[in-house]
């Protein structure tokens, strides 16, 4: 939640509807594999940094951020 809480690295900020729009309409299976392998030529890295959350816990977090982000 450090980037998603302050908007670091250009992450979109938790509640931010316009921010996420484009994301969540991609569909959660595109959030998912980027929560849980990064996106390359962001900064969104591997599991946020979290190498020792399991992919259902990147994945709920995603959950998280999407239903407050709607």
């Amino acid at each position: 939640m450090a980037c998603h809480s302050t908007g670091a690295a250009g992450a979109p900020k938790l509640g931010d509807v316009a921010g996420w729009a484009d994301r969540i309409a991609k569909g959660l299976d595109k959030l998912y594999s980027s929560g849980i392998n990064g996106l390359s030529g962001t900064g969104m890295i591997a599991k946020g940094g979290c190498m020792n959350c399991s992919d259902e816990e990147v994945s709920a977090a995603v959950d998280y951020m999407v239903d407050a982000s709607q």
